[in-house]
């Protein structure tokens, strides 16, 4: 396993001529790995190998990375700064935690345990009291992880495993408030094990990553081509239609980058290029994505792969005046219990004789146990991407739980119809629910197990409205890269009394038609041959079941074309059925109205929704004529006078910071539209120091917030609440945003006019 090499080649100098001698004997493969074969030969020699004497100057520099960035990692993603929302305590709220007998403490408990997270992290980023600060951090970490499972994802699982492993490492030899304080560990050297797991970690987030890429919807394009129009691939689009962008760079590339990284940042030769690609990959995901620091700890992984000297050749070339606050450069480890030394012997006065030949290393429990360890924990990361057979309730359309198998970016979803049915036990009473009611996540849609714990926190909830012994149905429609929008789950199965275990396979999911896949190339085409303002939804649908739709009154030209099998479409208010089976044979359903499209064919249905959205097209057009108007005056070719309905379009000009102030609803949305589109030029435009400067005002105001809000829940906790009135001051307070701040998200400018405007 090419992940073992301690860089042996480059040493302080103090050691450099018995190295220089040593390296004149090396084999090909020592120069090229780090251990001969004869180190691998017997179990003995495995264990001398992993316990091998390494320089702790690089594991030292990563803790130290690791700490700062899971420090600031507490108020972003793990949601220090919007705890109170986040936990809504006292309220009722639908939750969904790994073990449902985990539940969130009372509030300023929960403050509490995030200051514990990041007095862990900061314990670890300075190496005080480092075995003590990383248990507090995993501790408390796994905690907040396990609690909420729509939360998941593989990057926060990631920094789970890394503290999991820094707990049992030597991170605090090098560069440590430890290490002033106990001489004794201050520069020793760590075991090579210790950078064995975190190189092979990192080697298999890249590695499992680009082999779950494999999939067939990542290599044909269908995963992420939305990110091809992102600005961040203009440079590729100067060359490349945007088609092949999306499929050469974005899909390709990522492919090839995840399947290559970890063996290029391994080697010397190749490691230069390994660094320059994956740190413009993980610069581009920080503008891509909202992954909060997972871009920056990969980056922060990438120097593991050096000689774990680096930083001491590294700092060494800074100025003599700084090297008092900085890392040590010169002073060679000191020897360590932790590892196991070529040609030990028993005593001291043994160690000075020259022996004829070298002697075994003796090896205590402690370094056979370690070894073990390494071992079997390698062998578990590579088996739990591949585990889902065991955990099959928790298997959907994609396999496992999203967070600890690396298909990131794999799958990309989009929900249609969602609707939510209950009946009364009772009284057979029939109603809805608005989807997401009690709860805060949108995750639950796609997974089995999250369903039914949403399921049967409703039917918990449901009897305090008067209903009795509810039962609860779901009606989820979703497309999966690209596809058809079909069901998810059996809208038939009550999912309160539904059978569900974590080692069964789910027996409500509706399989994925995979078979329709190739009718994706045909929507590419479809879609082609439209117009701008005509827009469509391609359905399948089951034989036996049928799906209830209403038209909202604003698409005023809605009709439903058949592109497989056959269809009956029932006009509800009408009490009309239309028979349809045609290839692109269509039925007319009238907007503001119900209408049932039912699956009568033996296999499986497939039609599109083709429709205008009337209201926004008359819209756009009253904006164009507003527009045109409006040039006009600027440029004094009107020579009407304006009404006085249109007389705020030439006010808009003389004073553009005054408020708008039109009687006309037309008027006063377009001078609306108008204002938040120069505003977005205007930041869209900045330079890069107001561009920082705003990034740094808005991060600063959310940090201050979670530290205000804890401030306040200690105190809480140690002597009382206060007056209700002097609470709402302090939350106030907290809650104090920049001059720069941003506008909601219900204010924030869509490219184009969508039906939040309307």
């Amino acid at each position: 396993l090419p992940l073992v090499s301690d860089g042996e080649e480059h040493t302080s100098p103090k050691t450099e001529a018995p190295e220089t001698e040593q390296s004149q004997t090396k084999t090909r493969m020592e120069k090229i790995f780090g251990f001969k074969k004869e180190d691998l030969s017997s179990w003995e020699s495995l264990v001398t190998l992993l316990n091998r004497p390494t320089d702790p100057a690089c594991l030292g520099i990563f803790r130290c990375l690791f700490g700062l960035l899971m420090a600031i990692d507490v108020t972003q993603e793990r949601g220090l700064s919007h705890l109170d929302y986040k936990y809504l305590d006292g309220a009722p709220v639908c939750r969904f935690p790994l073990f449902n007998f985990l539940q969130p403490l009372p509030l300023d408990w929960m403050y509490l345990v995030y200051l514990v997270l990041f007095l862990g992290s900061l314990g670890i980023m300075l190496g005080c009291f480092y075995r003590l600060s990383c248990l507090l951090f995993i501790s408390t970490y796994w905690y907040i992880f396990f609690l909420d499972k729509t939360t998941w994802n593989n990057h926060s699982y990631l920094y789970g495993l890394i503290g999991f492993q820094l707990t049992l490492m030597d991170g605090n030899r090098y560069w440590s408030i430890d290490g002033l304080r106990r001489p004794s560990i201050r520069n020793a050297h760590v075991p090579l094990w210790n950078y064995t797991l975190l190189r092979t970690q990192i080697f298999i987030v890249y590695f499992i990553a680009g082999i779950k890429k494999l999939d067939a919807d990542w290599v044909e394009g269908y995963s992420m081509s939305y990110l091809a129009h992102h600005w961040l691939f203009d440079p590729f689009k100067v060359i490349l239609p945007v088609e092949l962008v999306s499929l050469l760079v974005v899909h390709g590339g990522g492919l090839i980058l995840d399947l290559t990284a970890g063996y290029l940042l391994f080697f010397d030769a190749t490691r230069p290029y390994a660094f320059f690609f994956v740190s413009y990959f993980h610069c581009m995901n920080s503008q891509l994505f909202s992954i909060g620091m997972f871009s920056y700890t990969m980056l922060a992984t990438s120097p593991l792969f050096c000689y774990p000297d680096w930083p001491r050749r590294f700092f060494d070339r800074f100025p003599s005046f700084l090297k008092a606050v900085l890392p040590l450069t010169s002073a060679e480890p000191q020897r360590s219990t932790s590892c196991v030394y070529q040609g030990d012997q028993t005593s001291s006065g043994e160690r000075q004789q020259a022996p004829a030949a070298p002697k075994a290393p003796k090896l205590r429990l402690r370094h056979k146990l370690r070894a073990i360890f390494t071992i079997l924990y390698i062998a578990e990361q590579f088996f739990m991407p591949y585990s889902h057979f065991i955990t099959q309730g928790y298997n959907n359309w994609t396999n496992g739980l999203y967070g600890y198998s690396w298909d990131m970016m794999v799958h990309s979803r989009s929900h249609q119809h969602v609707k939510v049915t209950y009946k009364d036990g009772k009284t057979g009473e029939i109603g809805y629910l608005n989807p997401g009611v009690f709860t805060q996540s949108r995750r639950w849609k796609d997974h089995g197990d999250m369903l039914k714990q949403y399921a049967t926190c409703l039917s918990h909830f449901l009897p305090r409205y008067n209903i009795s012994e509810p039962e609860i149905y779901f009606d989820i429609w979703v497309s999966i890269n690209e596809r058809f929008q079909q069901r998810i789950f059996d809208p038939r199965v009550d999912i309160v009394k539904a059978e569900w275990s974590p080692f069964r396979p789910n027996p409500w999911l509706m399989p994925l038609l995979v078979d329709l896949s190739p009718w994706r190339t045909k929507f590419q085409e479809i879609e082609g041959s439209l117009d701008n303002q005509t827009e469509i939804v391609f359905i399948a649908d089951f034989p036996g079941l049928h799906l209830e739709n209403f038209v909202s009154e604003d698409l005023g030209n809605t009709s439903i074309h058949v592109l497989q099998g056959n269809l009956n479409v029932e006009i509800v208010e009408e009490k009309k059925n239309y028979t349809s089976s045609l290839w692109c044979e269509c039925v007319q359903v009238p907007a503001g109205a119900y209408h049932k499209v039912y699956t009568v064919s033996d296999d499986p249905s497939c039609y599109m929704y083709v429709y205008v959205n009337t209201t926004e097209a008359a819209l756009q057009e009253n904006f164009t004529k507003l527009y045109e108007l409006q040039e006009r005056v600027r440029n004094g070719t009107e020579t009407e006078p304006l009404p006085p309905e249109l007389q705020p379009l030439v006010a808009a000009d003389d004073d553009e910071g005054a408020e708008v102030n039109a009687t006309d609803p037309i008027v006063k949305l377009f001078l609306k539209r108008q204002r938040r589109m120069k505003e977005v030029k205007k930041r869209r435009e900045a330079g890069v120091l107001e561009r920082l400067e705003r990034f740094a005002v808005k991060k600063y105001y959310t940090i201050r917030r979670g530290f205000l809000m804890t401030a306040i829940a200690m105190r809480n906790l140690a002597v009382g609440l206060p007056p209700l009135e002097q609470l709402t001051r302090e939350v106030e307070f907290a809650n104090m945003k920049g001059p720069q701040a941003e506008a909601a998200p219900d204010e924030r400018l869509k490219d184009e006019v969508g039906h939040g405007e309307l």
